[in-house]
This record gives structure tokens, C-alpha cells and sequence, in this order.
């Protein structure tokens, strides 16, 4: 019966065994603790604000998001090349520590039921913000701006240049 040589690897974080004295792992001797434990992270304002934005322009029956005047000027930036299109357009986020708390102006299209629009948002971006930051939501209020009617010209997609 041959053995095979033993190598020598850190233990695994909260092991116990193999040469730790006192029963402490390799990462407390260390650094001072567990590796998720050393430093912070922040998460800013904007980064929040079009996770946000995304997972409201995925509910059926949000036909835009922003005012009026913040959607016009957002059209008109989208047809200046290197614009592009904004995701946090209607989108405002509060970021604390924990907690964030965000205000939503939305569109909606004609016929849907706003309520449950308006629950089906908070919802999806309830659950987007915090799988994504870990970040408790504490809020989403959410203004409903205008209904896009089926007849009415969209503002937000630019005229074609060849007719």
C-alpha cells in the first residue's frame, strides 16, 4: 500500500483542524477575521437608480418612464450620437448603509390597470434592488405622470430620416 504525500493547503474558513492553535483558521491568524468581513462596500446612488430603472421598463403596461419634459429632452439626447438611450430616466434612489429607499415617475399605456401596474413595478423592483445590492428597500413610491393613449405619437422614438 503506497501513500500519497500530504500538501500543505490552508484550511477552509471556520476549520478547526490540522495545525491551527486555539482552533482558529489560517484567515484569523491573518488578517483579523473573515475575508467577507474586511473593508466595506458602497454602492452609489446611480447604480441603484437603473437597476431600478430596468426592472420597471420590464413590467407590461410601463410605457416610458420620466415626465413629460424629462422624456422630451431624453429624446432628443438619444439622437445626438454617443447619447444613448437612459436607463435611470424617472428614477430617483436614496442609498444609505442598509437601506434605500427609491421614487419612480412612470407612463403607462392605455387600458392597463394602474394599481396593478403600479404593484407589479414595486414588486419587480423590490426584488431586482435587493438580489442585486443586498440593500433592504424600504420604499417605492411611485408617480404615475401620463397614459400613453393608443392613437398618440410616440415622443420617445425619433422620426425616420428616409419616408
Amino acid at each position: 500500500m503506497t501513500e500519497t504525500p500530504q500538501r500543505n493547503r490552508p484550511d477552509s474558513p471556520g476549520s478547526t483542524s490540522g495545525g491551527d492553535e486555539g482552533g482558529q483558521s489560517q484567515f484569523a491568524k491573518r488578517g483579523g477575521g473573515a475575508p467577507a468581513t474586511r473593508g466595506r462596500t458602497t454602492i452609489a446612488d446611480g447604480v441603484v437608480e437603473k437597476i431600478a430603472g430596468l426592472a420597471a421598463r420590464d413590467v407590461v403596461g410601463v410605457h416610458a418612464m420620466g415626465s413629460g419634459l424629462s422624456r422630451t429632452f431624453g429624446a432628443m439626447r438619444d439622437r445626438v450620437p454617443g447619447g444613448g438611450k437612459s436607463v435611470t430616466r424617472g428614477v430617483k434612489a436614496e442609498v444609505g448603509e442598509s437601506q434605500t429607499a427609491l421614487d419612480l415617475e412612470i407612463v403607462v399605456d392605455y387600458g392597463v390597470s394602474i394599481r396593478d401596474v403600479a404593484r407589479e413595478v414595486r414588486e419587480n423592483v423590490i426584488a431586482a434592488v435587493e438580489r442585486m445590492t443586498g440593500l433592504e428597500v424600504v420604499e417605492v413610491n411611485i408617480a404615475v405622470s401620463d397614459v400613453k393613449l393608443p392613437d398618440e405619437e410616440d415622443e420617445d422614438e425619433p422620426e425616420p430620416r428616409l419616408q
